[in-house]
């Protein structure tokens, strides 16, 4: 089973206008029109026929970056009402109020949250953070962070688009590092945390990441730390994506496309079979691993836990 695990929606009522103009599709938010959503941002139905012609069986629909912690309550309800047999859905919540996480998790119709990588100029090792972690572990939320976009003011950004390919993901590197340094998957090791675009830079920094414990206190365990995050596989490149499977190990990669945006995969399994896994670990990233983490009543994860 193919499942998207890294797909944004637009609900309506929340400031953000959607429409077809000119041949394209305008986001307009805040003064701004965004174009680069390429396909449809809105309707379910016209969203499924999309993932029809992507090769997919599955998606999981998670709020437009822009949008997360906005009117929480109206906006979880609309995206619940989402929730299908081929449609999984995440939610969104202020971190700072853990209870609003509780809440989500104990109504149980949607699988977890999506949030910023800097949600409120707050770093996601920041101390103030810490209930959040606490109640994302106890309840078993997916946590899906995602770069909320032009999260750094450095004038080159604005050229060759290098806010998008440069700064988002370093965006969630620079907040991924920051929980690191400060611990948080040590003091939580049940979380599921899954990082957008593969990690960004994380993986690649580790070593410098490493050294740093060995010169600092108290010497985290970089290497074992970080293998606890979840990664997707939205990183345009074969051998970058297989480097990835073999550093996280394949049960810790789930399938993303980043639809509808211009930056994300039309057909994201193609790289994935482009690795030549064996067919377990292949079937693990397409879809078995966001299952596991987001519906474990469904009938393939019960085959899978079956004895043989």
């Amino acid at each position: 089973m193919i499942v998207d695990c890294h797909a944004h929606v637009v609900v309506p009522g929340l400031g953000a206008d959607v429409e077809w103009r000119d041949g394209g599709q305008v986001v307009s938010y805040r003064g701004q029109e965004i174009r680069a959503a390429l396909r449809e941002f809105r309707d379910v139905g016209r969203i499924l026929e999309e993932q029809d012609r992507a090769g997919v069986d599955a998606v999981v629909l998670c709020p437009w970056v822009s949008l997360c912690g906005v009117e929480v309550e109206r906006q979880n309800e609309a995206l619940a009402a989402l929730a299908g047999e081929r449609v999984l859905v995440l939610g969104t919540v202020e971190p700072e109020r853990p209870e609003q996480l509780v809440e989500l998790m104990r109504d149980g119709r949607l699988r977890g949250v999506e949030i910023p990588s800097v949600p409120g100029g707050v770093y996601l090792g920041d101390l103030r953070l810490r209930e959040f972690w606490a109640a994302a572990e106890e309840t078993g939320a997916l946590v899906f962070v995602h770069p909320s976009s032009r999260g750094f003011a450095l004038p080159v950004m604005e050229e060759h688009y290098l806010w998008n390919t440069v700064g988002n993901p370093l965006e969630t590197t620079v907040s991924a590092a920051h929980m690191l340094g400060a611990g948080v998957l040590d003091a939580h090791p049940r979380l599921n945390v899954l990082l957008a675009h593969g990690g960004g830079a994380l993986p690649t920094l580790r070593g410098r990441l490493a050294r740093e414990q060995e010169i600092h206190p108290p010497g985290r365990d970089v290497h074992a730390e970080l293998r606890r995050f979840l990664v997707d596989t939205v990183v345009h490149d074969v051998e970058v994506l297989r480097d990835l499977v073999e550093l996280f190990g394949p049960d810790r990669v789930l399938l993303g496309s980043d639809y509808p945006f211009d930056m994300g995969s039309e057909r994201p399994a193609e790289i994935v079979r482009a690795l030549g896994l064996p067919p377990e670990e292949e079937a693990l990233i397409l879809g078995g691993n966001a299952l596991r983490l987001l519906d474990p009543s469904n009938p393939v994860v019960l085959a899978q836990e079956r004895p043989a």
